[in-house]
C-alpha cells in the first residue's frame, strides 16, 4: 500500500526557541478523508499548555497540522506486506493475527494473576506477577510462551531515546514500552521492531499497535477505535503513541519527562497521574522462543 502523503508545507528541523511550536505540530487533530470521525472528537480538548513540559511550553501551539504521511506499515495487518528481515542477535516472532477484543477496545484485567517471571531474561523495574499475567492474555497469541529479553532500559543504557531506537535494530516483530512515573503509575504500549525514526512526521503501526496502564488499581488495556490510524510516531525527538485531541503518550528525546493526554486513535483517558510527568524508568522488551540474554 502506497504511502498516504498530505497536503502540508515542507518540513524543516526546528530552530531554538520554537520548540514548542514544532511539538505541537506533530499532532494531528483531524481525520484521515476516508475515515469517519469518533463520536467523542467534538469533546476532545487540547492539552493545556501548563500540563506540557516546559521546553514545549508557549503562545504559539498548533493543533490544527495533519502528519505528513502514513508509512506503509501503517494499517491493518490485510492491508501490509509481510516483512521478513534477519536477525543477528535476537529473533523475534512476528505476529500475523489480530487481537480479539470481545469487551471493545479498553479491557481490564478481572484476575488476581501469580504467574511467574521465569520467562524474564532479566529483572524489570515494572513488571509484576500480576502484570505478567496481564500481558499474557493482552499479547499476540504468537508471543504467549515466549521468553521476553530486555533490549533497554534507562538505568542500565542511559538515558536516550536514540539508544533505544539503536538497541532494537536487530528486532523484527512486536517490541513492548513499558514506562512508568514518579507516582508509581505503570504505562506503556505494543510497537513493531525495529524502531527507525523517521525525519518526517510518518506514522507506523498496526492494528495491534494498544496503550495500557496502572493507574486505575487493575491494568487497563485500550485497542485502536478505528477512528484513524495514527498508530504511533518515531522522531529523532520524541516516541508518541496515537493523535486526535492529544497524544496518548509522548516521550521526550531524554527519556526523562513525558506527556500523555486523551485521544482518538485508541479512546484512552490519560495513562499517567498527571498529563506532565517524570520518567521513573523506560525499559523496552523484545520476545524469542530460545532464551538468551541481550548483549
Amino acid at each position: 500500500m502506497a504511502a498516504t502523503h498530505f497536503p502540508v508545507d515542507h518540513f524543516t528541523s526546528p530552530k531554538k526557541g520554537s520548540l514548542s511550536s514544532y511539538m505541537m505540530s506533530l499532532l494531528p487533530t483531524s481525520n484521515l478523508g476516508h475515515e469517519r470521525p469518533s463520536s467523542s472528537s467534538q469533546h476532545m480538548k487540547p492539552l493545556p499548555p501548563e500540563s506540557l513540559p516546559k521546553r514545549w511550553r508557549g503562545n504559539d501551539f498548533l493543533w490544527h497540522d495533519q502528519p505528513l504521511e502514513l508509512s506503509e506499515e501503517s494499517g491493518s495487518e490485510s492491508e501490509r506486506n509481510e516483512r521478513s528481515v534477519s536477525s543477528n542477535n535476537v529473533k523475534v516472532l512476528q505476529s500475523h493475527r489480530s487481537m480479539d477484543n470481545s469487551n471493545g477496545n479498553e479491557e481490564t484485567s478481572t484476575s488476581d494473576c501469580t504467574g511467574s517471571l521465569c520467562y524474564l531474561t532479566e529483572k524489570s523495574t515494572f513488571v509484576s506477577p500480576q502484570l505478567f499475567g496481564f500481558f499474557q492474555s493482552s499479547l499476540p497469541g504468537t508471543l504467549k510462551g515466549c521468553h521476553w529479553v530486555l533490549l533497554y532500559s534507562t538505568w542500565k543504557h542511559g538515558t536516550s531515546l536514540r539508544t533505544l531506537f539503536r538497541r532494537s535494530e536487530n528486532l523484527q516483530g512486536p517490541c513492548l514500552l513499558i514506562v512508568g512515573d514518579m507516582r508509581g503509575a505503570v504505562f506503556g504500549g505494543l510497537l513493531n521492531g525495529p524502531l527507525r525514526p523517521t525525519e518526517k512526521r510518518k506514522y507506523q503501526g498496526t492494528n495491534q499497535t494498544f496503550v495500557f496502564t496502572t493507574i486505575y488499581g487493575e491494568p487497563r488495556l485500550f485497542r485502536p477505535t478505528g477512528a484513524n490510524r495514527y498508530y504511533y510516531l518515531c522522531l529523532n525527538d520524541a516516541l508518541a503513541f496515537g493523535g486526535g485531541g492529544n497524544f496518548a503518550l509522548c516521550l521526550d528525546e531524554d527519556l526523562l519527562h513525558g506527556t500523555s493526554g486523551s485521544c482518538e486513535t485508541f479512546g484512552n483517558s490519560c495513562l499517567a497521574h498527571s498529563p506532565d510527568f517524570e520518567l521513573k524508568n523506560v525499559e523496552l522488551w523484545g520476545f524469542t522462543h530460545s532464551w538468551g540474554r541481550p548483549t
